[in-house]
């Protein structure tokens, strides 16, 4: 049996995952990192939106991970964000998870990859393109 190894970096995963993001059992398809169930906070800024959006969300329709991989996020929440938005957003790894005294902020931007809807709430899948840790 001959097997080839394929490589795709993150920007060819994401221009097909937006050309297919209509169909979810497509993306799972050219995903290119395991994903990892972990439900965490998120303040979300969309550079469409601007800090309207962090706002206009409120602390009543809260925005958190559904899955994190080493390349991007799928994101639980109320708004729509359009794929191709860039956006900003700030991910809290609790200090007790992560071993550290306080706890640690992960300064992410990324792309809007699909967004989708899944009953009340959005599915919206981010690239990571650049992430930098913060300690409070």
């Amino acid at each position: 049996m001959n097997r080839r190894k394929v490589v795709a970096n993150v920007s060819e995963t994401a221009r097909g995952t937006a050309e297919t993001g209509k169909n979810r059992n497509a993306y799972t398809d050219v995903q290119a990192a395991p994903r990892f169930p972990i439900h965490l906070p998120v303040a979300l800024k969309s550079a469409a939106t601007g800090a309207a959006a962090a706002v206009a969300l409120g602390p009543e329709k809260a925005i958190e991970t559904e899955n994190i991989s080493a390349n991007g996020v799928l994101f639980r929440m109320d708004a729509d964000v359009p794929v191709g938005s860039a956006v900003d957003f700030t991910i809290s790894l609790p200090a007790d998870v992560v071993g550290a005294a306080a706890d640690v902020q992960v300064d992410c931007r990324g792309r809007v990859v699909r967004s989708f809807a899944d009953g009340d709430r959005r599915g919206v899948g981010v690239v990571i393109d650049e992430y930098r840790f913060e300690r409070k």
